[in-house]
């Protein structure tokens, strides 16, 4: 899959722009504050209907304007692809693939598949257990739209379970039921589309973490879950009462986690910023991997200024990587141009250079 052009009307510091872009390596430079950022935002948006960093639309429009328009022509196997998204103040936005409106922005999810390294990768390893279960989900969904619909309907019933657990006044069993089946039916399905997952993924995230580090760490990666040993159905209702005097759910997949390890320890524990950083790498371009294997494309991949506190080697192991025939189109942003300027011509592959100096990109 490729991005061939895109135009940007008014998305965040950028005015106007309409670029072309080769086949391989897309790099931009310039000062933190440019709009380095706010383009790779745009080429998100363009694939997952929303922006990466501001969930609220209206605050993606450039401040003196009322609208905003992006607009991105795609090769995806052998046919042409356009995807528009116009966005008025006050008003729902409109998302069209060749001119044709979806009924549902999440009909879109998944057809341009993509994948994001950035700094706020940092919150998988750093934060807590539901930063994790977002990196599965999103995985997930650019494959299985039957997930995403489950997951929708799972924490709807979870929702309604935990307001009947604050009622005090509710002493229907029947409607306690009526729910947990839902999150049963729902809750089983995720676990086991998600215990799938990540049994194909860890194979694919080592190796990228064995050739960055040059074999140099043992680190893992395991998916715990309350459901690996125990009946869903059962627990919620052992457990019914007890989550009545705490006022929440406490079993379920929204209870999930990614164990993050380096050696034995905890990778937020004893992980220092390199390590930690190429672990959320291998992370990424193993999810780049997996989303190559299940779409039978190549995402895109959009690394943004990813290689601040690694070194050099950690850097050239990693842009090798990305460089090689498995990967396809790659846009990556940077505060400076001067080893890119070394390093494209050594890789010979189609590439280019941006400059970004104040939302204007040549």
């Amino acid at each position: 899959m490729r991005l061939n052009s895109i135009s940007i009307l008014n998305y965040k510091n950028i005015a106007q722009a309409d670029l072309e872009f080769p086949a391989k390596i897309n790099c931009f430079v310039g000062n933190n504050g440019m709009g380095k950022t706010n383009l790779l935002d745009a080429i998100y948006y363009l694939s997952f209907c929303k922006s990466h960093s501001n969930s609220v639309d209206s605050q993606n429009i450039k401040h003196d304007a009322d609208f905003l328009m992006l607009q991105g022509k795609y090769s995806l196997r052998e046919n042409e692809e356009e995807i528009y998204c116009g966005i008025k103040r006050r008003q729902k936005k409109q998302f069209k693939r060749n001119k044709k409106e979806y009924p549902r922005l999440a009909d879109h999810i998944g057809l341009l598949p993509l994948v994001l390294i950035s700094p706020k990768d940092d919150g998988l390893i750093a934060e807590g257990s539901d930063e994790r279960r977002k990196f599965m989900d999103g995985v997930i969904s650019q494959y299985n739209s039957q997930y995403l619909n489950a997951l929708m309907q799972y924490n709807h019933a979870l929702k309604q379970r935990n307001a009947l657990l604050k009622n005090e006044m509710m002493t229907d069993a029947t409607l306690f039921e009526i729910w947990e089946e839902q999150m049963v039916m729902y809750g089983n399905y995720i676990y086991g589309e998600r215990k799938q997952f990540v049994e194909r993924f860890i194979p694919l995230f080592q190796q990228n973490y064995s050739f960055i580090s040059e074999d140099k760490e043992l680190v893992g990666l395991e998916y715990k879950s309350q459901l690996h040993d125990a009946s869903l159905a059962e627990k919620l209702v052992k457990n019914r009462e007890r989550d009545r005097i705490i006022g929440f759910s406490m079993n379920g997949i929204h209870k999930d986690d990614l164990e993050m390890t380096l050696g034995e320890h905890p990778m937020k524990r004893v992980g220092s910023q390199g390590q930690n950083k190429t672990y959320l790498i291998s992370l990424k371009l193993a999810q780049f991997s997996f989303l190559k294997q299940t779409h039978g494309v190549k995402p895109i991949l959009l690394l943004d200024d990813i290689f601040d506190k690694l070194d050099e080697k950690r850097v050239t192991k990693i842009v090798e990587l990305v460089a090689g025939d498995e990967f396809g189109q790659i846009f990556i942003s940077d505060k400076s141009s001067k080893h890119w300027e070394e390093i494209l011509p050594r890789i010979n592959q189609s590439s280019r250079i941006f400059k970004v100096v104040d939302g204007e990109i040549v």
